[in-house]
């Protein structure tokens, strides 16, 4: 009698707590499948990747410390054979082409339910790459040609939001103004401020000003 492959060991990165609790109710509902471990940041997720190695990594985008794309190449870096799945509630172009250089196995949309996500993941854990359909066919596009004259979107490492951030940022706007206009709190303002800062290697504000506007931002 052959032996049971050995179960997936997943890691769940994700700042919010209802979205953890259903993964890792699913988790514990898969034969196949094992909850190594949480984390609510990017570093976190760096962090116990290094100690747990698990087989795959379940990364949000959009976290605090750094951000999932930013963790995502830590983790490459220290731990190539763990692979990572992007999920988020975005489908921007730029997001998936920085989530993959970035080393990202997937990219996965926070709506899919448990049976494509549980897919999704086995997937990744067998080195497979896997896009949610619409995503799939955009690349398809992409590739062959058909997207070739589409001007790339400025600083791709940036996650949507924290685009809109830094070009608001470039504006003139303060961060009271910017946590107005974009319906978030001055504390998430100020996280996404400091991640741009980080990912764009800018100095301080008017560095990142500066390069803002060198790319067509804040007009």
């Amino acid at each position: 009698m052959s032996e049971a492959a050995p179960s997936l060991r997943v890691l769940v990165a994700d700042d919010h707590p209802m979205f953890r609790d259903g993964v890792r109710a699913m988790l514990l509902s898969a034969p196949d499948m094992e909850h190594a471990g949480e984390a609510e940041t990017g570093e976190q997720a760096a962090a116990l990747v290094s100690e747990l190695r698990p087989d795959v990594v379940l990364m949000d985008i959009q976290m605090p410390g750094g951000g999932g794309i930013e963790a995502t190449r830590k983790i490459k870096s220290q731990s190539p054979a763990t692979n990572v799945l992007m999920v988020t509630m975005f489908e921007d172009d730029a997001t998936v082409f920085a989530a993959m250089r970035a080393g990202a196995s997937g990219y996965i949309l926070k709506g899919a339910n448990y049976d494509e996500m549980l897919r999704a993941i086995k997937a990744a854990g067998n080195g497979e790459a896997i896009f949610s359909p619409k995503l799939a066919l955009r690349l398809a596009d992409f590739f062959s040609g058909t997207a070739r004259n589409t001007p790339p979107e400025a600083f791709p490492e940036l996650s949507e939001r924290e685009r809109e951030t830094l070009d608001l940022i470039a504006r003139g706007l303060k961060n009271q103004e910017i946590a107005k206009r974009l319906y978030l709190s001055p504390k998430t303002v100020r996280n996404n401020v400091s991640s741009i800062l980080h990912k764009l290697q800018a100095a301080d504000r008017a560095h990142a000003i500066i390069r803002a506007r060198e790319a067509g931002m804040g007009n």
